[in-house]
């Protein structure tokens, strides 16, 4: 079964701005970024970079500078899309400095995943405005030539596939909210600060690339902790890629089973969302249904 809403895409010649909003990049990327620079131009896009997003350590930039540079590509008018290039740990840090007034009157979509869960649940939180759950190096991984075909057919709206994963249902038949979430740690940074989304009434995703059995059943203890389950509408289950690598490991599954959760509350999981290089994305912050097939 699959599940996506219809998301919006670009047109030739938009000017579209890569930034590392977490940990830095390394110099030896320079290369990787050149060849999606390149990828993105062939689609007719029109890519801009700063070179302050390479250091030689995370630490070379602070939080307000971070900031500063994504603040610019929100007031450029000219930039139709932001995509961040980074993971890692540094999102929270932008966080008190970003111009929300600026992304409230221009919500060009921001494009992010793992640590860049953090901006996408806090755009939500402070804005209403939608987020894309997706890296776009991707189209310059392993996967890259199935990764450009998905793109380059949204782009061009032949098709939403990029947008579109596949569900299996294991509780109930159906749900319906707002998405909010991502990767699971680095979404729960965000609790207790005015960053956290309302989660009521939210279908809420969960993946995580890093984590055994134990730290992940700590982190959804958190959330119980937090009344999460009581809150949401629906839960999904991305990719667990370290959990999954030991096949002896409790599933996601088992390990949600160690908290209560509300009887009726519907869920689902897919392999086709989370750090995986064949990854489909997700928006956040946009209203989803999802129904199983009969």
């Amino acid at each position: 079964m699959r599940g996506g809403e219809d998301q919006k895409g670009l047109c030739p010649g938009d000017r579209v701005a890569l930034t590392a909003c977490s940990d830095l990049l390394p110099r030896t990327a320079k290369g990787q970024i050149r060849e999606l620079c390149g990828r993105l131009r062939k689609m007719g896009l029109e890519p801009t970079f700063r070179e302050e997003m390479f250091g030689d350590t995370s630490l070379d930039l602070t939080g307000r500078e971070k900031a500063e540079i994504l603040n610019g590509y929100y007031r450029d008018e000219k930039i139709r899309a932001v995509f961040d290039v980074s993971g890692g740990n540094g999102d929270n840090e932008i966080l008190p400095w970003v111009d929300w007034e600026a992304v409230q009157e221009d919500p060009k979509p921001f494009w992010g995943y793992s640590d860049c869960s953090v901006i996408l649940n806090a755009l939500l939180a402070r804005t209403g405005h939608p987020g894309v759950l997706w890296q776009i190096r991707n189209l310059v991984r392993e996967q890259g030539k199935l990764q450009q075909i998905r793109f380059e057919n949204w782009l061009t709206q032949a098709n939403q596939e990029l947008f579109q994963p596949n569900w299996q249902f294991c509780r109930g038949n159906f749900m319906e909210g707002i998405l909010a979430g991502g990767n699971l740690r680095c979404f729960l940074k965000l609790a207790g600060t005015p960053y956290f989304p309302d989660l009521t009434g939210k279908i809420l995703f969960l993946e995580s690339l890093g984590g055994g059995p134990e730290l992940l059943a700590s982190l959804l203890s958190q959330l119980g902790q937090l009344g999460v389950f009581q809150k949401i509408s629906g839960l999904l289950f991305g990719t667990f890629t370290e959990l999954e690598k030991n096949p002896d490991n409790p599933g996601i599954l088992k390990l949600l089973g160690r908290q209560e959760i509300p009887p009726n509350l519907p869920i689902a999981v897919t392999r086709e969302a989370g750090h995986g290089a064949d990854a489909k994305a997700l928006l956040i912050g946009k209203k989803i249904s999802l129904r199983a097939e009969a």
